[in-house]
């Protein structure tokens, strides 16, 4: 019943992107709404957390209701000023609230999935009873079609997977909510203005973040996530999360939010907003520095050096990042003792990538076992403990390289389709980026977010992911030069 329900949500969400006629879009989206939080009731109601709504089913009744009212007003809002869904949606994008499912712990994006039943309604409802020819909408057919596909391929690959349960929570937690924030986000008039208020958003909470950062390295001590503070324990450095549950994601966001800085300080005639600009990036440098996220230094490398080639020259910032990996070859070549290497070492380039190595290896051999239809969706972990006979305490969710991950839970289809997704979704935000502050922007942030994944995790399960893509596609049919305007 439950991979039936997986299934026809995720079908649902496709057609909410994927149909050209509005009206049939409204319908589909609304009832993915109607069903996701069904599924992902049936799998967290047995939770701690959910006790007292068990046990006191009169309070259940009453937040319920709350949430509705909540949710209502939030709807009037934005049927009223549609410029508060997209504003809302940036602000509880980091948001996290950890839920105890089957022995495990997930970190809900709850405030993110308010935002997005609110503007899925507000968009939706009015479209309901339409009997007109549909507007244009905001396309990017192939792209989304292969983004879709995606989404419903991990459906159908999760009813013989190893790990069916986690199959599940990613999608209804994560893929099917995130494409209905797609969908949404992608009808939005994105104008300059708003695009300003909406960098300041992020720019505020990023400024927020790194100051609790600041005071968890000053003190020693971290709010969250008890196995980073175990780690910090037995390691010769200390890494801050803030209020994430991870030095990654938390490094992710920053170097994000850096990128759409960085694009303004660029593109700017303004030496006032220049200056501004620049002294954010070394507060949020400050704060990325402390988490010791490598993926993060690489991903923000990356996407400065998009930036540098829209701005000015491709051929000379390919030049220049040749030149530095060059330099970067020959340093550990002389000196891999400073990068804890030893040449010819396997064990050490394992210790020296925090045990990837390991994975990579593991995760090439379930490949070959199953290069076809994989093991199913959201079986890494499972297979990859029962296959190479180690603990649970070494298998990881994922093999922190998400082609590897891809292609060993499934095999050849889905890994075609994840990089048709890449391939044209670079396509579709980087053609004519250098045009635009804000196109330009979101090219750079996707970029390192995809580099993230290569070296960490967390591609599609990421809502900053759905938000370029969203973002960049209606810019692409037409977004307004210069710099945003200042929030």
């Amino acid at each position: 019943m439950k991979e039936a329900g997986v299934i026809l949500a995720a079908l649902l969400a496709a057609s909410a992107v994927l149909s050209r006629s509005s009206r049939v879009a409204a319908y589909a989206a609304i009832g993915a709404l109607i069903l996701t939080p069904v599924l992902l009731l049936s799998e967290i109601w047995d939770s701690e957390q959910l006790r007292p709504l068990r046990d006191r089913p009169g309070l259940a009744i009453v937040l319920a209701g709350l949430g509705l009212a909540v949710i209502g007003a939030a709807v009037w809002l934005m049927g009223r000023r549609p410029f508060v869904f997209p504003v809302l949606a940036m602000v509880a994008l980091p948001f996290r609230i950890p839920i105890a499912v089957a022995g495990t712990t997930s970190n809900l994006l709850v405030p993110l999935y308010l935002v997005i039943a609110a503007g899925t309604l507000a968009w939706a409802v009015p479209h309901l009873r339409s009997r007109g020819p549909d507007e244009e909408r905001a396309r990017s057919r192939w792209l989304e079609w292969a983004l879709m596909g995606f989404v419903v391929l991990y459906a159908i690959q999760s009813t013989y997977s190893d790990d069916f349960d986690k199959a599940l929570e990613q999608a209804v937690f994560f893929y099917v909510p995130f494409a209905l924030l797609y969908a949404s986000l992608r009808e939005v008039e994105w104008t300059r203005r708003l695009l300003g208020i909406c960098l300041g958003v992020l720019a505020a909470l990023a400024v927020a973040f790194v100051g609790v950062g600041f005071w968890e390295y000053h003190s020693k001590e971290l709010l969250l996530n008890p196995k980073v503070i175990n780690a910090n324990q037995f390691e010769a450095y200390f890494r801050v999360n803030s209020l994430f549950f991870d030095p990654n994601i938390y490094g992710r966001f920053l170097a994000i939010v850096m990128l759409g800085i960085a694009a303004v300080v660029l593109w700017t005639r303004r030496p006032r907003t220049a200056v501004v600009g620049g002294l954010l990036l070394a507060l949020l440098w400050a704060g990325l520095v402390l988490t010791f996220s490598q993926s993060s230094f690489g991903g923000l490398l990356a996407g400065l050096a998009v930036l540098a080639a829209l701005r000015w020259s491709a051929r000379w910032t390919a030049v220049a990042v040749a030149a530095a990996v060059a330099v970067g070859a020959a340093f550990v070549l002389a000196a891999p003792g400073a990068v804890h290497l030893k040449l010819g070492d396997s064990s050490s380039a394992n210790t020296a990538t925090s045990g990837r190595v390991d994975l990579l290896e593991g995760g090439w051999e379930l490949i070959r076992d199953k290069p076809l239809q994989g093991w199913g969706s959201a079986s890494f972990s499972r297979a990859y403990r029962r296959e190479q006979h180690v603990s649970s305490l070494k298998a990881v969710s994922a093999s922190h390289t998400i082609p590897v991950t891809v292609a060993a839970e499934q095999g050849a289809p889905g890994l075609l389709l994840y990089l048709a997704l890449v391939v044209l979704a670079l396509v579709a935000l980087l053609r004519g980026a250098g045009r635009s502050v804000a196109r330009a922007a979101v090219a750079a942030a996707f970029v390192a977010l995809l580099v993230h994944t290569m070296l960490y995790a967390a591609f599609l399960e990421d809502p900053l992911a759905w938000v370029l893509l969203a973002v960049g596609v209606a810019l692409a049919r037409g977004e307004p030069d210069g710099e945003p305007e200042p929030a």
